[in-house]
């Protein structure tokens, strides 16, 4: 600042010295002009009489210093002059001065040598016989004046630049000094130009309204911290060249990254070719979507690119994991299989039959058979569609009432309703425990030791057993379904509860069911709060356990 300040006073004052040069020697330049016409002048009017009196021996005897005379009579013709030979020279009657003369008896021109850098002063007057008196000088022009004056006048502009510089730099300093002692953190409180205090009003306002913006941008950059921190969905805010602005910790354990990864490259953390593929998709069109694997679970890439006027601003990244999503999109297409089986079956056959039996290609003694086989097979449909049916009811979330009841009265029922089904395989059906009261929904209680009674009894030996026991165990409700059937494999046993899903696939159509039941078990056990768990191995039984925490207990 102190340099522009010194710049700015010493070219003013060096701009005003050449100023005052300049008008200077126009003034001497004017002044020295107007002396010398009134001096040519005085000395024309002399001559002029004399020249009247006398004639050619006036003239013969003249003699000036640097003026020049030339007479010329009234057709233009020289008849004296001082410095050249008349008779040698030209024509005179069309120079302005003698024309002006003639015409009204005095005249007078400039006329200047470029080359010279000279002016020529002429004055004119016409004498009585008619003829004209001419009388000339010649001086510097303007422009050599300034040129001859040109080392006084650099001379005088040094001495003034420096002793004007000594001055600017002096009073800059004096200037500035003030304004480098301004405490800009206490605008108000500095003692300084009354002219500036204006400026620091203004210096204060911005200092609150900044203080106040920060205050609120630290709050919110707070608040987006703890909201991406307790995300469950990985987040990065990546600039326009994918360097890391923002990653919250669900989107480091998705990249498996530790540590600060901000102002690196998101292709230097992940380099799978999945996700470079993603983000220029994004950037070509405005969004994509991918989905990829980390550490066994799938998860969904969503990446937005933000730009604007057609200019690439950043990109934002969201991992969701969609493993469950993923799983249960599986099983509905796997559901959707089996029901579309299950359904074909049972249809087919009595499809079959009845062409059969349309067609009279059955005999009398086999009219029965098929007839059985169509009752049986729609009997079959009609429990798989009500299986399927409760299933949707079940997962939707059916509204049942809580009561207030004996659990051992619902495995007494339990056993008097399967008591033929046993007794057709010589199983025997056993009730154990003492009486509980407990706080549930009666009908899903029941419905889940019914599905587990049934495959106890379906997947049982010839002659077996089936126990049902109530017991409480650390505060808690069990209810055990035990049999000796043909157990299940250890590498099955996550699986038995999915629809449709069948341990021994060979042997599934002669015991019947819907494939259904275990899945009805699970959510009905969902739905009451209980848990279901299976001990399990081929050819030693199993026994599944329905756990009921103590808070359903009244």
């Amino acid at each position: 600042m102190i340099h522009r300040i010194f710049r700015s006073i010493l070219s003013a004052t060096v701009v005003t010295l050449l100023a005052c040069l300049v008008i200077i020697t126009g003034i001497l330049y004017r002044h020295s002009t107007e002396e010398q016409h009134t001096q040519l002048g005085n000395q024309l009017i002399l001559a002029v009489s004399a020249v009247e009196k006398n004639g050619h021996a006036y003239l013969d005897s003249l003699k000036l210093q640097d003026t020049r005379v030339t007479w010329i009579a009234a057709d233009g013709t020289v008849v004296f002059d001082s410095e050249a030979d008349a008779s040698t020279m030209e024509n005179h009657a069309n120079r302005e001065e003698v024309k002006q003369a003639l015409s009204s008896g005095a005249g007078m021109s400039y006329r200047q040598s470029a080359t010279l850098l000279e002016e020529t002063l002429y004055l004119a007057r016409q004498l009585k016989d008619g003829s004209v008196l001419r009388m000339s000088v010649t001086s510097e022009t303007a422009l050599s004046l300034a040129l001859g004056l040109i080392q006084p006048i650099i001379l005088v502009a040094l001495i003034g630049m420096f002793f004007s510089g000594f001055l600017a730099r002096s009073m800059a300093r004096r200037i500035v000094e003030p304004f480098n002692r301004l405490d800009l953190d206490r605008p108000m409180e500095n003692d300084t130009y009354e002219e500036l205090s204006p400026l620091l009003k203004r210096i204060s306002h911005q200092h609150r309204q900044i203080e106040q913006q920060l205050a609120e941008l630290t709050c919110r950059t707070e608040e987006f911290s703890l909201i991406t921190e307790a995300m469950k969905e990985g987040l990065v805010l990546l600039d326009a060249s994918r360097s890391v602005l923002s990653i919250n910790p669900a989107a480091q354990a998705f990249f498996c990254v530790e540590g600060d990864f901000l102002g690196r490259d998101i292709l230097l953390i992940d380099r799978s070719r999945k996700l470079q593929d993603a983000i220029l998709e994004a950037q070509e069109h405005g969004h994509s979507q991918s989905r990829m694997m980390r550490n066994g679970r799938e998860f969904q890439l969503d990446i937005t690119c933000i730009s604007r006027e057609k200019r690439t601003e950043g990109f934002v990244l969201l991992a969701f994991d969609v493993t469950e999503q993923a799983e249960n999109e599986r099983r509905r297409r796997e559901f959707s299989a089996h029901v579309s089986h299950e359904l074909k079956t049972p249809l087919q056959t009595i499809i079959g039959s009845a062409e059969l039996l349309e067609h009279g290609l059955v005999t009398q003694e086999d009219l029965v058979r098929f007839a059985g086989n169509i009752r049986r097979e729609g009997l079959r449909l009609v429990a798989l569609i009500d299986d399927i049916i409760h299933l949707s009811r079940l997962e939707e979330g059916m509204d049942l009432p809580a009561t207030t009841f004996d659990a051992k009265d619902v495995l007494s029922e339990v056993a008097l309703d399967f008591h033929d089904a046993a007794a057709s395989r010589g199983i025997a059906l056993h009730v154990d425990g003492e009486s509980v009261r407990l706080h549930s929904v009666r009908p899903l209680l029941k419905e889940i030791v019914s599905n587990l009674c049934d495959n106890a009894i379906r997947y049982n030996v010839e002659n077996g057993t089936v126990s049902m026991m109530l017991l409480e165990r650390d505060g808690r409700l069990v209810i055990s379904v035990a049999d000796s059937g043909i157990g299940i494999p250890q590498d099955e046993q996550e699986r038995i509860f999915e629809r449709f899903y069948r341990v021994d696939k060979s042997h599934s159509r002669s015991t019947g069911g819907t494939g259904l039941g275990l899945s009805i078990v699970k959510h009905a056990a969902q739905r009451i709060g209980a848990e279901i768990s299976v001990k399990s191995s081929p050819g030693s039984g199993s026994v599944f356990s329905v756990n009921i925490p103590r808070s359903d207990l009244p």
